[in-house]
């Protein structure tokens, strides 16, 4: 564990973190944008912020002074791992000033051993954070000694995607006694505030801060069917 692992987790306590990413390809997918995100998420109270890519978080490290959780995401043709794949991602967003670095913690083929990724993120002086997908992946990187296991992956390594979100995982986590994100479909105030309540430390939320086109689509979606005479 990190030396400043105490003061960066007691920023986060209790706290939303914003992940400002963009879709991809997007009108909004640029670094300048990505940073302007980020402030005003920081203004409206975020305690914290996940970027992707190391462009987006040289732009946003200079411009917030709260914790950033920075990753890496690759599509490979070997491996279903998008997560910071590879060591060298690693060092590329420490050296971008991230100062928790997030890995893909699930159990699938991949590229960097999650042995070796947690070691290199605490050679570079981040926290290291989990993205898991059950409670056995959670539990494994728990005992390795990541700062943080998050049920990010939940619901996204197979079969089809929940609307809600797990939250018996965010449960299941914090009885092992980690620092619990939750992570995936806290789509609403409500939602969030419940993770809190089943014991997560932190919860992040994406689309439904910083991706408009998927915001923007759920409200259009919910007037058409309106017209259409449904609920």
């Amino acid at each position: 564990m990190s030396k400043k692992s105490p003061q960066l987790l007691a920023a986060l306590q209790n706290g939303l973190i914003a992940s400002c990413q963009p879709v991809d390809d997007g009108p909004m997918d640029n670094p300048n944008i990505v940073a302007a995100m980020a402030q005003a998420c920081v203004i409206g109270g975020a305690k914290g912020i996940r970027i992707e890519g190391v462009a987006n978080l040289k732009a946003t490290r200079p411009v917030v002074d709260v914790p950033i959780i920075g990753i890496v995401k690759r599509d490979l043709p070997d491996s279903p791992v998008r997560i910071t794949p590879f060591l060298q991602d690693i060092d590329d967003l420490a050296e971008a000033g991230a100062d928790i670095i997030a890995v893909d913690g699930t159990f699938r083929p991949r590229p960097v051993e999650i042995e070796m990724a947690l070691k290199r993120i605490h050679e570079r002086g981040c926290l290291a954070m989990a993205d898991c997908s059950n409670l056995e992946e959670g539990r494994y990187c728990h005992q390795l000694g990541f700062d943080i296991v998050g049920s990010t992956m939940s619901g996204y390594t197979s079969g089809e995607v929940p609307d809600d979100p797990d939250y018996q995982l965010v449960r299941d986590l914090k009885a092992l006694r980690a620092n619990v994100m939750a992570e995936g479909r806290y789509n609403s105030p409500e939602l969030a505030q419940q993770a809190i309540r089943c014991g997560a430390d932190f919860v992040t939320v994406g689309s439904a801060l910083t991706r408009l086109e998927h915001i923007v689509s759920w409200f259009a979606t919910a007037i058409e069917s309106a017209q259409q005479g449904g609920k």
